[in-house]
This record gives C-alpha cells, sequence and structure tokens, in this order.
C-alpha cells in the first residue's frame, strides 16, 4: 500500500490523491467525518504531513483491503488512540515503580541488604501423590 513518497514536508491534496489514486473529494470525505486533520495554509490549502500520510495509509489499508466502513475506521483509529495513551500511561507508571524501587534499594543497601528484598511471589504447594479422579488419596498413617 505505500506509494512512493518525497522525504519531509508537506503535500497538497492533489498530490496525496494522487499518489493513492483516489479522488481528492475522498480526502475531504475522511477530514469531514474527522479521519484525517491536515493543516492548513494562510490561503486555507489542506497540507499533508508524514503523520497525515501514514495515518491516510491506514486508512486506506481498512477500507481497501479488509472493507471497512467509515463508521468502523473511526472506531478503530479511536480505539488506537487510547491504547497508544494507555501505553503511554503504562510505560510512565513502570518508570515510576522503577524509580521508587531504584529509591528504596539504595535506602535499605545502607541498612541492610535484606531489607531491600521483597517476596514475588507466593509459595507453591505440590502434593507429592495425585489420587486417581474420583478416588479418595490414600495415606497411612505410622504409629
Amino acid at each position: 500500500m505505500a506509494a512512493k513518497r518525497k522525504s519531509k514536508g508537506a503535500y497538497m491534496i492533489s498530490a496525496v490523491a494522487e499518489m493513492y489514486g483516489i479522488h481528492p473529494q475522498t480526502l475531504r470525505l475522511y477530514e469531514r467525518e474527522g479521519l484525517l486533520k491536515p493543516s492548513r495554509t494562510d490561503g486555507n490549502t489542506r497540507l499533508y504531513t508524514e503523520e497525515d500520510i501514514e495515518r491516510l495509509e491506514f486508512i486506506l489499508n481498512l477500507a481497501r483491503d479488509l472493507g471497512v466502513n467509515i463508521a468502523g475506521i473511526a472506531i478503530i483509529l479511536q480505539m488506537r488512540e487510547r491504547m497508544e495513551e494507555m501505553n503511554r500511561q503504562m510505560q510512565s507508571f513502570v518508570e515510576y515503580v522503577r524509580t521508587e524501587m531504584l529509591s528504596h534499594i539504595q535506602q535499605a543497601a545502607g541498612q541492610n541488604v535484606s531489607a531491600a528484598m521483597v517476596p514475588t511471589r507466593r509459595p507453591m504447594i505440590v502434593p507429592r501423590e495425585e489420587a486417581p479422579a474420583g478416588k479418595p488419596r490414600r495415606t497411612t498413617k505410622k504409629a
């Protein structure tokens, strides 16, 4: 699906439409529906950045290759943005926990090394002998 692109910069609507074999009205429709948000010049000309182009490629893949309609594309894009935001939040939380752990370890290292250790799992108890299904387990008592 990737078309040949120039290196950097912004593209006018006619260039983007030609690159991807779509009508400029399709790009305008995607903008009206909120799927694309190109920037505008002072003369109100749409300019598509590399990020806009990547998003367009994703939209076209959904529409052309997977047969997703515009409403479905909007939902998928919203879910994708939410997932990216949750990922950013998770990375931030992991970094916070990491920093806190290192701080506590450094503090504990001055006092007692074992104080810096924190158990991560509860011990698991595994029975030595399994009884067949439906039969009670035999036990022997020593007198």
